[in-house]
């Protein structure tokens, strides 16, 4: 068994869905891993990590608007600390994982033909995300 850990930076200039399956899929090739599992952590407690569809942009603007209606800004938040969208962001974080695990197989990750690794932006300001990848395999 090898283990192999690595930190990405994703800026993300909205609130929003961001794809990162080509970064993390390229660095698992280079890992030169057959069979293992893939770990992804976002360091953050207003953005998360999800696994959606990539293929019909739909998916994600529906996604985005059911997590603004449930997790709404006007809501009656005693935590303001950093504006409006703060406690909401930290909700929807809440209700999503901070943490994703992907198999790999035959040295790449073994998604669905329509699945992609995303990061999921809460906040309205841009910020830069902190992910930390560990793979574990042969």
């Amino acid at each position: 068994m090898r283990q192999f850990q690595h930190q990405m930076a994703v800026r993300a200039s909205r609130p929003g869905l961001f794809e990162i399956t080509d970064t993390v899929r390229s660095w698992v090739a280079g890992c030169a891993t057959d069979t293992g599992l893939l770990t992804l952590f976002i360091h953050h407690t207003s953005a998360s990590l999800t696994i959606q569809e990539n293929a019909d942009p739909d998916v994600l603007r529906d996604l985005e608007t059911f997590f603004a209606t449930i997790a709404p800004e006007s809501g009656r938040y005693r935590h303001r600390t950093e504006g409006p969208d703060d406690m909401p962001a930290h909700l929807r974080a809440a209700l999503t994982q901070t943490q994703i695990a992907v198999p790999v197989s035959a040295g790449t990750l073994a998604l669905g033909r329509w699945q992609g690794i995303y990061l999921f932006e809460h906040r309205h300001l841009p910020q830069t995300r902190r992910i930390t990848l560990h793979l574990i395999g042969d």
